[in-house]
């Protein structure tokens, strides 16, 4: 493919704005054609601010035109399957962002889809991307860790919030509350450090607590306030425990948006048979390890890349030479999996054996 990529964002929120805008704007060979969203003054002011591109309000408009190669989804996660899908059968490729879907079956739609129409399907999970990531993974690949058995990972916050009421606390939207939109980043990063391992049970509780109570709720921040409803819908998790067994290490985490303990702690701990990693969540890492009869802390501090545009960078790469990366679909339903056996355990009150 020797001309421009031609890409379309659909949906001109936070995301689309904060992340993959500005990493399109800035890759080579790369043309934005349409700004879309349902909202058009946000689509009309995308295209004002970026100075390109054409607004439209209904992506089914842009399905069919030939030129277009590509499609970012930044969406809310209940149309990412619907887009996605629609897009790849027009024979489009898609970035998705994550996670790939709400629930397991809406991303293996996705998944069959991609496969059936030969479309590229990569999902936003940005951190495979990133620099300390791939030490991390390479670390581990190359036996400085011995047998990783145990990976436990903290995404926990003191009375945060996302917009309290909207999309992002309505389960029939969102899917979940803090394990499918922290959690899935956390998980994801696991199984790409560990060699992408086949989850096979998972048992855990997600609690939806704090946030119940909208009007009388009390948060320290509130990172989509736009999207506020004072009376809106809060039935997601605000904070969940679970244990996954895969066919490598097993998994543990503890995850909260709101919590009542003033901590707050994002961090993965991989636990080896020669030597641990805390792996600081979009941060540097220590390796604790043993040499000649001492124990042994090492820091490590590495220049962070922007995970955004390597992922896009990639993404376009894959459009071009017609190949996977390590966000593809595939990898990206495992992590489903996991999430879907969690919430339906938490539910249940039980374990759940991970089908395939």
């Amino acid at each position: 493919m020797s001309k421009d990529v031609k890409i379309a964002i659909i949906g001109c929120g936070t995301i689309a704005n904060s992340a993959h805008i500005p990493a399109y704007l800035k890759a080579p060979g790369v043309e934005i054609k349409y700004f879309c969203d349902i909202i058009p003054e946000r689509a009309d002011a995308a295209v004002e601010k970026y100075g390109c591109g054409t607004a439209v309000y209904d992506y089914h408009e842009i399905l069919n035109d030939p030129e277009l190669d590509a499609v970012s989804v930044c969406t809310h996660n209940d149309f990412h399957s619907i887009i996605s899908i629609d897009f790849m059968r027009a024979g489009k490729d898609v970035l998705c962002e994550k996670p790939a879907a709400r629930i397991l079956s809406e991303a293996l739609e996705m998944q069959r889809v991609a496969h059936e129409t030969g479309a590229i399907l990569n999902i936003g999970v940005c951190n495979r991307f990133g620099t300390q990531v791939n030490q991390v993974k390479k670390m581990i690949d190359d036996g400085e860790l011995g047998e990783v058995y145990h990976v436990y990972a903290s995404f926990r916050a003191y009375r945060s919030i996302p917009g309290i009421g909207g999309d992002f606390t309505r389960k029939a939207s969102a899917g979940g509350g803090a394990l499918i939109d922290w959690g899935v980043h956390y998980i994801d990063l696991i199984l790409y450090c560990c060699g992408e391992p086949k989850p096979i049970t998972a048992s855990g509780e997600a609690f939806c607590k704090l946030g119940k109570n909208i009007k009388d709720y009390v948060y320290t921040s509130m990172w989509a306030e736009e999207t506020k409803e004072e009376d809106g819908v809060y039935d997601v998790d605000d904070s969940v425990v679970g244990l996954v067994r895969t066919d490598g290490p097993v998994i543990s985490f503890n995850g909260a948006w709101a919590q009542n303990i003033n901590q707050k702690e994002t961090y993965i701990d991989f636990i080896g048979t020669k030597g641990g990693i805390r792996l600081q969540y979009c941060g540097d890492f220590v390796y604790y390890g043993v040499k000649n009869g001492m124990l042994t802390e090492t820091a490590t501090s590495y220049r962070k890349n922007n995970f955004y545009e390597e992922e896009v960078l990639s993404f376009v790469d894959c459009i071009k030479n017609r190949t996977h990366n390590q966000a593809y679909i595939d990898y990206a339903v495992e992590t489903s999996r996991i999430l879907q056996a969690i919430y339906d355990s938490s539910e249940q009150h039980r374990e759940i054996v991970i089908e395939r």
